[in-house]
């Protein structure tokens, strides 16, 4: 059986993932001398992970519903492979108990728990029922089988409002919708069940009361053997989320008294041995910040994304003993051996737009620059600059990981690093993360599940502008880059030939629909430079290249002064002591005049599927009415009229795939 007490050597293991967590998995197990077999789908043909592992498979399209979920095609690869276990990563088929089963029945290890336990914590509902049962506290809601609509809606009025109305079979945020009054309740529940078919497709729902003081989102790492011992690392703070789902997490929970770790710690043992348990899982908590009391939300029967910074506090290899776990062998220490040092965070890097209510974004990575790893900055990522983020999968790209010994020092550190980490190429949410290290009320610790929303005005600042200084170098590097007499790229046309004495040369640039003028004097190997008709300002410049890159580092008035270019394109993307900006050549007047006949508030603003039309060509709209329905990610956004109309045009037709920037209909007068 593959859940018995026998020990088995690993010698070659299955990674049934992509990205990030398969190199993970496969990092610990080079480390233990175990080899490692890949699958990858077509969009992941030249992935990380495929390169990394000692042998690679293919096991279909892009689509996880026709590669990385197809248990069938997996397992084919393991017979042909002869993997002795399977190590699921998180998401895909990590939380499916017909997959552990199926392993088993194959006399394959499944490096995880067993199926029963998946079963159990897998639905709300159950893992409900058995969390009181084993003296667990749980949050107030209506756990039962019964999904009549109108009968939900008389559970709903009797757990009251605010609450959340969750998918059974849920996670990651999918299938969920908060509903604050009665009169919102079925458009919520009939959202959150469509979702919930198209991620899980089970459209079960369970009903929680929503704590509208503020509540944390604390979690527990476990571990347990097959021989019934079961500890906790340390616990995570992860209340600060968006579309309830964590962007940036720490490690322990801060402002816990020693005798509230133990507490939440013990339970979450308890909720492990509860469902016998085995191998790496975490139990998630609602903390009550009034009355200082923990509410067992649900627990992930996996690895967590989040897992880096309980190693990086408790000095574990959380794979590791997974491994050694899933072996046979008993966990190596006891609970009082279980020590905790220092402080740790984890910012999650994502293609999204924060300032578009954090939409999902898809496309290459045209350049990537990420600080230097070391004993305290981890970078967990599986992309290169070169790669893509498809459209078809989560569009994290990294997990930044930093330790110091205290909570302040590893913010410090955290932002310091994130002014280090520069991507090309897609939109990111690095600048929003850079606020919110730097939010007093994150820094005071003062956080919860509506940290964003509460600061949603403080947290998103205008971007720092450049500094004239730094506009001025960045101006001088540009200038001596086109006329360094390199034919690498378009921008080393020279704008003159040689630099002579006094030479003045008068260009400019874009900021935006901003022009700005740029004259510069040169008297070797000092810059005189005029922006906007502005005084001069007075600096020395050199600069260095690397491919598209471009280095400048100058001093003006004994400052110095640094700048880093990116070219891309028609694109300058520049980067300044912590400010960034893009600069662009002048279009051309005849494309800019095409390319304003082009513009329409219809537009798609992210990739993905048409999920579902509302409106036929003829109907009379309203700003605001729902028109359509996009599927970007799993996640569902309305496209709603952007005027007053009668629409003239459908663009598509549900299913279809669209494009960022793609019409998607039209409306007349």
């Amino acid at each position: 059986m593959s859940h018995s007490h026998k020990m088995q050597k690993l010698s070659k293991i299955l990674i049934a993932n992509r990205g990030e967590i398969a190199c993970r998995v496969m990092k610990t197990a080079r480390k233990m001398n175990i080899k490692t077999v890949a699958v990858f789908s077509d969009a992941d043909r030249h992935s990380l992970h495929v390169k990394m592992a000692d042998e690679a498979h293919y096991i279909g399209p892009s689509p996880a519903s026709e590669s990385y979920l197809r248990q069938d095609k997996i397992l084919d690869v393991i017979r042909h492979t002869g993997a002795q276990a399977v190590h699921p990563g998180y998401g895909f088929l990590s939380e499916q108990a017909p997959f552990a089963q199926a392993l088993a029945a194959e006399g394959v290890e499944f490096i995880g728990p067993p199926a029963s336990a998946i079963a159990d914590m897998g639905s709300k509902s159950a893992s409900k029922k058995i969390m009181i049962d084993a003296g667990v506290s749980c949050i107030p809601g209506y756990h039962g089988d019964n999904q009549d609509e109108e009968f939900l809606k008389e559970q709903a009025d009797l757990v009251g409002y605010p609450l959340i109305i969750k998918a059974v079979s849920g996670g990651g945020g999918k299938g969920m919708r908060m509903v604050f009054d009665e009169k919102d309740f079925m458009q919520g529940l009939r959202s959150a069940k469509e979702e919930s078919i198209k991620a899980f497709n089970d459209d079960r729902v369970i009903l929680e009361r929503f704590f509208d003081f503020q509540p944390r989102h604390v979690e527990v790492q476990v571990i347990a053997d097959a021989h019934g011992n079961a500890l906790y690392f340390s616990n995570r703070d992860c209340s600060v989320q968006r579309r309830y789902q964590k962007i940036i997490e720490e490690a322990p929970a801060p402002g816990l008294t020693p005798e509230e770790h133990r507490e939440i710690g013990e339970m979450a043992v308890k909720a492990a041995k509860a469902v016998g348990y085995k191998s790496a899982g975490t139990v998630e908590f609602i903390m009550d910040t009034v009355e200082r009391k923990f509410y067992f939300m649900e627990m992930n029967t996996r690895l967590q994304v989040e897992h880096p910074i309980t190693e990086m506090v408790t000095g574990v290899d959380l794979v590791e003993l997974q491994l050694r776990v899933s072996q046979g062998e008993p966990l190596p220490f006891t609970q009082e051996e279980v020590n905790v040092r220092g402080h740790a965070f984890e910012a999650r890097v994502y293609a999204e737009d924060p300032d578009n209510n954090f939409m999902p974004g898809s496309g290459d990575i045209r350049y990537l620059s990420t600080p230097s790893e070391s004993d305290t900055v981890r970078i967990d990522t599986s992309i290169r600059q070169g790669d893509a983020v498809s459209v078809f999968y989560d569009p994290m790209i990294a997990k930044l990981c930093v330790w110091a010994p205290d909570r302040t020092s590893a913010l410090s550190l955290l932002h310091s690093k994130l002014q280090d980490y520069h991507v090309v190429g897609l939109t990111t949410n690095i600048k929003f993360l850079k606020d919110l290290a730097t939010h007093p009320n994150f820094e005071s610790a003062d956080v919860h599940i509506d940290f964003i929303k509460q600061h949603q005005e403080t947290l998103f600042p205008p971007q720092p502008d450049l500094s004239d200084e730094n506009l001025a170098l960045t101006a001088v590097t540009y200038l001596l880059n086109s006329v360094s007499g390199s034919h690498s790229s378009p921008w080393t046309k020279a704008l003159f030939s040689r630099i002579n004495l006094h030479h003045v040369e008068e260009f400019h640039l874009m900021k935006g629909e901003t022009q700005v003028d740029f004259k510069i004097r040169c008297d070797a190997p000092t810059f005189f430079v005029s922006i906007d008709s502005k005084p001069e300002i007075e600096l020395s410049a050199e600069i260095s290249t690397d491919g598209n890159v471009i280095l400048g580092s100058g001093e003006s008035l004994n400052r110095k002064l640094n700048c880093k270019i990116v070219q891309d394109d028609n694109n300058l993307h520049v980067y300044c002591d912590g400010a960034e900006a893009t600069l662009s050549r002048p279009v051309p007047a005849y494309l800019q005049a095409r390319e304003e006949g082009k513009k329409d508030d219809g537009v798609s603003s992210a990739e993905g599927l048409v999920q579902k039309i509302f409106a036929v060509v003829g109907d009379t709209v309203k700003r605001g009415d729902v028109i359509l329905q996009i599927n970007v990610m799993k996640m569902l956004f309305d496209i709603t009229a952007h005027k007053d109309g009668i629409v003239s045009s459908i663009c598509f037709n549900e299913g279809d795939r669209v494009s960022k920037g793609q019409l998607l209909y039209e409306l007349e007068e």
